[in-house]
Order: structure tokens, then sequence, then C-alpha cells
């Protein structure tokens, strides 16, 4: 009689824990349902809009296809500058994403696993390049890059400036990412005999994977996403999908529909690479903030 009174509050407790967490707040409910409105809401109207007729959307603007219209994509998918278009931004955003991690984890690693002097104050330098946005400096960087280094309309050109402007995000992802790695593995590995070039490479990198993905993803779609970089340093058949979106609305203005089939085809490869790893992305960020 005794052990079943002392063990009643040890069985009790989670009980109404679990019922807590299945609690479900209808308010809270409304309110998700309203941001994933506003955040998907013009997305699907765009695509919506590329399966309609320009007869269909004056008629009924916020109504569906009837019937479904295929030609607009097909028009967009038959017109070589739109491939043009999509060589250039996926080459820009490979280039910006290699260069993101590869700065970036040299840049983080240090300032999480070794002590030095100056070392905080290094890290606030990053952290404060988080405050300036790529409009402040795109006249000296357009100047830079077109006359000093003579980049411009390269690939090249644009990646580089993009990597340098993500990599304050990256290195404050990264640096508390790299901290939660226990230090008694690399010094197992010195003992063994292994070099810090050998313990970074075989150790710390397969280690810090999942925060490497998290900022990988991260570059690739701002890089797929840029708009006023590629505008000022890219002409002619270097442009990128974002300003072939521009272009192709300035020139076919008229044909709504048409412009809904270019810009829906011009967000699908990023949509698709960022929902695949999403699940990635919300586990190193995790790690992150962890740390």
């Amino acid at each position: 009689m005794t052990t079943a009174t002392l063990t009643a509050p040890a069985h009790s407790e989670p009980t109404k824990t679990a019922s807590r967490r299945k609690r479900f707040n209808p308010l809270v409910g409304l309110v998700i349902l309203i941001v994933v409105g506003f955040s998907l809401g013009p997305v699907l109207y765009a695509i919506l809009g590329g399966f309609r007729t320009n007869a269909q959307l004056a008629a009924d603007p916020a109504g569906l296809p009837d019937p479904w219209v295929w030609d607009n994509y097909a028009r967009v998918l038959a017109d070589g500058r739109f491939w043009t278009y999509g060589l250039n931004s996926l080459a820009i955003a490979l280039l910006t994403t290699a260069l993101v991690v590869v700065c970036g984890l040299m840049a983080a690693y240090p300032l999480s696993r070794y002590r030095f002097r100056g070392r905080e104050a290094l890290y606030m330098v990053f952290v404060l390049g988080l405050l300036f946005p790529a409009t402040v400096a795109v006249i000296p960087l357009f100047i830079i890059i077109s006359r000093d280094l003579s980049m411009s309309n390269t690939w090249f050109g644009v990646a580089l400036p993009q990597a340098a402007f993500a990599l304050p995000m990256t290195i404050v992802i990264l640096r508390p990412f790299l901290q939660q790695i226990p230090a008694e593995i690399e010094e197992a590995a010195s003992i063994d005999g292994a070099g810090r070039i050998t313990v970074f490479w075989r150790m710390m990198l397969p280690l810090s994977g999942p925060g490497l993905v998290t900022v990988g993803v991260l570059a690739f779609v701002n890089s797929w996403n840029a708009y006023l970089l590629p505008l000022l340093l890219l002409q002619g058949d270097m442009r990128t999908l974002p300003l072939g979106v521009a272009d192709y609305s300035t020139q076919y203005s008229s044909d709504t529909a048409g412009v809904f089939a270019f810009t829906s085809l011009s967000m699908v490869p990023a949509m698709i690479f960022f929902l695949a790893m999403q699940r990635r992305i919300v586990g190193g960020l995790s790690g992150a903030v962890k740390g």
C-alpha cells in the first residue's frame, strides 16, 4: 500500500505532460494558416496562371484554369534563352556555394577550435558583416570587379562577391556547430599520431557535414534568386534567370500568362532543391542554436 502511494505521482506527471502536448490551440492554427497562405499564395497563383490563357485571366483573375492550357509552359521551354539563363544561374550558384562552403569552413574552424588572442574580436567582425547588405557596396563592387579585376560579365565575377556577402551568415552558423564536436576526438587522433590536417580532413570534415549542407543550400538558393549583382555585372547571354524574367515581362508585357509560366519555371529548380534538403537545413540550424 505504501509503495502504491509513493509511485503514483511519478506516473501522473508524464501523463499530464503528454496531455498538455496534445492540446491544439485553434488561434495558433489560424495564424499558421494565414502565414502559409501569404507565403504560398503568390507562388500558387503564378503556377496556376501559367496554365490559363490571357482571356481567362482577364475574365476571372482568381479562378482556376478551365480548360488547362499547356502552351505557355511549352513555349517557354522551347525558348533557347530560358536554357541559357538557366545554365548561367546554375553555374553561378554552384560556384558561389563551393566558395561559401570552403572559405566559410576555413574561417569557422580556427574560430571555433583554436584559442588565440583576438579570436572573439575577429569573430565580431564577421558578425558585423551581417549588418551590411550588398546594396550599400554595389558601386565600389562594380568598379573593383569590372575595372580592377576585369571580371565583369563572367560567372566568377558574380560568384565571388556573392560568396563574400554570404560568409558572415555561414560563419555564424558553422562556428557553434563545430564547437559542439568533442575535443576528445582530436586528442585521441593526436595521440594516434595524426597531424592537424589529417584530423581536419578525416574527422572534423565528416562530422561537420550537416552544418556544411545547411550553409551550402542557403548559399545556393540565395545565389539562384539574386538580382542586384547580376544586373550590374552581367549583360547579353550571360544574364541569369531572374534577369530573364524581367526581360521577358518587358518584352511580352501583354502576355500575362506567358510571364507567369516563365516566372514559375524559374522558381521550380530552387524550390525543389530547397524542399528536398529542408530536413538537413533544420538539422544543421538546430545544431548551431544548441551551440
